[in-house]
């Protein structure tokens, strides 16, 4: 056994056995650690099939940033658990159908290598020997599929802004601004003139 086979194996079995403890544990701060472990495995792997932007990439934002953020969040917020789980049958069925759905999805991109055996050796665009990875994605990303990308960008930023309206709670007792009222309020309702007779004070 060669040793890029040796790391293959390793890296695979501990991501599948962390993605089974991701769904199996009874924490959530446990089952965030793990899909971190999970995130570190896959980005090894990613190493090994030579795509070392898309590993640095799964590390830095994924464990640097959502796992860590979600991690945070999950310990700072006092979450009833037992109270999310009481209605978790009656999104059964609907939890099923989308995962028979995306297993059907896999299980045909996994058959396609059968089907089409000339699809693993077709390419989309051709590869250029002379530049690294890194430089390759960013030519196609910011050439060819420039308004998807953007267009990407533009769904994530709708929905993280739809995230954050909805999950908004004001509190009664907390005092807010609203623009809307400074910027239309008039002279009168903040300025009082006070006459003072001469050799009065207030």
């Amino acid at each position: 056994m060669t040793l890029p086979l040796f790391f293959f194996y390793l890296f695979s079995i501990v991501a599948v056995a962390s993605a089974f403890m991701v769904i199996s544990a009874r924490n959530p701060v446990h089952a965030v650690l793990f899909l971190i472990l999970v995130f570190f495995n896959a980005a090894g792997l990613f190493m090994l099939a030579g795509a070392e932007f898309l590993a640095l990439i799964l590390i830095v934002v994924y464990v640097g940033a959502v796992a860590v953020l979600f991690l945070f969040v999950v310990m700072m917020l006092d979450v009833d658990f037992a109270s999310l789980r009481q209605g978790l049958l009656q999104y059964a069925p609907i939890g099923a159908v989308v995962g028979i759905v995306l297993l059907l999805e896999l299980l045909l991109v996994a058959g396609s290598f059968v089907i089409s055996p000339e699809v693993a050796g077709a390419s989309g665009l051709p590869i250029n020997p002379n530049i690294d990875n890194t430089r390759a994605l960013g030519q196609v990303l910011y050439t060819r599929y420039v308004f998807v990308f953007q267009g990407a960008g533009a769904v994530l930023l709708v929905a993280m802004i739809g995230a954050i309206v909805l999950t908004l709670r004001h509190k009664p007792n907390v005092k807010r601004q609203d623009p809307n009222v400074q910027v239309g309020r008039k002279v009168s309702e903040t300025l009082e003139v006070v006459k003072v007779k001469s050799g009065q004070g207030l």
